[in-house]
């Protein structure tokens, strides 16, 4: 069974539909990437998966043991976030909040996995540094690391280099293959990237005036939005 399925979902706010009968699934160690142009609501479907939307239409199935609350989530970041006075240790240990029911208090297992994150993303040695004083690349790690701590199974990630310099655009890829190939977590992410999306996805959902659901092959082989040709 899938991990996820959405059927049919039409997707917008009050009366302005964005997305109309969109249908796709999502299996145990996928790799999705979420494409198209600006506005097409590829931000409005991820937040529908968390559950932070409803879809005006259409249904969303989950498999039995995933649960919305559990779903690691790294979101685009605000100028706002970025500013955050806290120190790396704090905010990948927030991640394990969903973990902690009605405990207003972290036990020693939310603690040791939010310690294997921290060493999982190279961060032992900013553990006590202030998220803020951070570059862009090294927030994005504490980011992911937080969302790791939420699950191990499902990672939803919003244009997770955007702002980036190519080299640690190239060093956040890699790390987010590895826990897909590696790990086996199932990763869903938005991206204007369609030469790294055809480089690492698995699967490929376009959004658009028309939209596209398959594998990377089939992707490349299709006339939507980008031919194999100038994808490569």
């Amino acid at each position: 069974m899938a991990l996820i399925t959405c059927e049919n979902l039409k997707l917008g706010y009050e009366s302005m539909v964005v997305i109309d009968d969109l249908s796709f699934s999502v299996n145990k160690g996928d790799y999705l990437c979420i494409v198209g142009e600006n506005g097409s609501g590829k931000s409005t479907l991820m937040k529908t998966l968390l559950g932070l939307h409803s879809p005006i239409s259409g249904s969303i199935s989950m498999d039995e043991g995933l649960v919305q609350q559990e779903i690691g989530y790294l979101p685009q970041q605000t100028v706002v976030q970025k500013d955050f006075p806290a120190t790396v240790w704090e905010i990948v240990l927030s991640g394990c909040q969903s973990r902690c029911g009605m405990r207003p208090f972290y036990n020693k297992t939310e603690r040791k996995l939010a310690m294997k994150n921290i060493v999982r993303m190279g961060l032992c040695e900013l553990k006590k540094r202030c998220y803020r004083d951070l570059s862009g690349g090294q927030q994005q790690r504490v980011l992911l690391a937080r969302a790791l701590s939420a699950t191990q199974t499902v990672l939803l990630l919003d244009e997770p280099v955007s702002g980036l310099d190519p080299k640690v655009t190239a060093d956040m890829y890699s790390l987010i293959s590895d826990l897909n190939k590696k790990d086996g977590i199932t990763i869903i992410m938005i991206s204007h990237d369609i030469n790294s999306a055809i480089k690492y996805a698995s699967h490929i959902l376009h959004i658009g005036d028309k939209i596209f659901f398959g594998t990377k092959d089939e992707y490349i082989n299709n006339n939507i939005g980008f031919t194999g040709e100038n994808a490569l």
